[in-house]
């Protein structure tokens, strides 16, 4: 049976659902930029921002995720009711629904395609709901992927021929998703502690809060099957680890051009014997293993600034970058444009 079958058969498939339906910038180099594998510091909110800001920044990242889950599950992106009355266009490949998986696989871009898509609801329903009118959907960019594995050096040879597309397989896809679920936990825990005491009241923190575990869960889910199908391929004698599964060595680069955009923070995957010790106190010997948790050294999910968060999505480098990568017009945010 399929690796996907053997790990996910349970609880995937509970939702089953019907969804409606470059470039900017010099990319700084990567050379030296590896795990960043320290404490994050407070997070300091810029002067102005209110609740609703939060809330806001939230949502511009949500409709990123939204629809590119959706199209890839589904070849159709949000509703005109969800994306908002002037909503942006959303760029994408000739061809975006996966085709060809396992049924296990289709469920699994059900599942997290319907948890992007009620993010989006929920965020404007909480917008409406303190009479601040949402923001729609901006224009969105889903042929960033190519220019963006190019900066962070994943050859075409690695991911299929052409330019690079997560829409075309499903190891692609996982790389795709590797790119955005990280970011989106870094982007919460930063933009949590930000809310006002009134906020906090509101319920805002812990609906924050929320969406910050369910893309945990979603970052979770990446970065273990692409471990397990890595784990797969090792040799049955040496157990050493493999080089044959492209997404792996892919998303290590990925991440590595995220800490050059974004401040650091990452922790990249490793295999067994590749030397990262993981400690475990029921046993005396030493136990290497995979790094599926990306966190600081006390554990500690990462925290990213708006501005961090705005240097990914734009693929630059750049002070004072406003607009670019998968946002093509800038993000419909007070604070769009990189200040550091």
């Amino acid at each position: 049976m399929d690796i996907l079958d053997k790990l996910y058969q349970k609880g995937v498939s509970r939702r089953n659902f019907l969804v409606g339906a470059g470039a900017t910038g010099a990319v700084a180099a990567l050379a030296g930029c590896n795990n960043s594998n320290t404490s994050s510091p407070p997070v300091t909110p810029p002067a102005g921002l209110t609740d609703a800001d939060i809330l806001t920044y939230a949502l511009n990242l949500e409709y990123l995720e939204a629809e590119f889950y959706l199209y890839a599950a589904t070849g159709s992106g949000l509703t005109a009711a969800d994306a908002g009355s002037s909503a942006g266009t959303t760029i994408v490949p000739a061809t975006t629904k996966l085709t060809g998986l396992s049924t296990v696989q289709q469920n699994i871009l059900n599942e997290i395609a319907y948890d992007e898509q009620t993010h989006v609801q929920f965020l404007r329903k909480a917008l409406t709901a303190a009479g601040v009118t949402p923001v729609s959907r901006p224009a969105l960019d889903l042929t960033f992927f190519g220019p963006l594995a190019v900066a962070a050096g994943i050859t075409t040879a690695a991911t299929g021929a052409g330019s690079f597309n997560p829409f075309t397989t499903f190891d692609n896809f996982l790389i795709g998703a590797f790119i955005f679920e990280d970011v989106g936990v870094t982007a919460y825990n930063g933009a949590a502690p930000l809310f006002s005491a009134a906020g906090v009241a509101s319920g805002y923190l812990g609906a924050a809060a929320g969406i910050l575990a369910v893309e945990a869960y979603h970052a979770a889910y990446v970065r273990t099957i692409i471990s397990a199908l890595a784990i797969r391929g090792l040799s049955t004698t040496g157990k050493t680890p493999t080089t044959s599964y492209a997404p792996f060595a892919a998303v290590n680069q990925v991440s590595a051009l995220r800490a050059t955009l974004g401040g650091g923070k990452e922790t990249p995957l490793t295999l067994p014997n590749a030397g990262v010790l993981i400690p475990n106190p029921a046993v005396t010997t030493p136990v290497y293993g995979t790094s599926i948790v990306a966190a600081d050294a006390n554990a500690l999910a990462y925290a990213r600034t708006s501005d961090q968060v705005h240097h990914i999505v734009y693929g630059s480098a750049t002070v004072g970058v406003a607009k670019g990568g998968f946002f093509p017009n800038g993000t419909n945010f007070k604070f769009a444009q990189t200040t550091t």
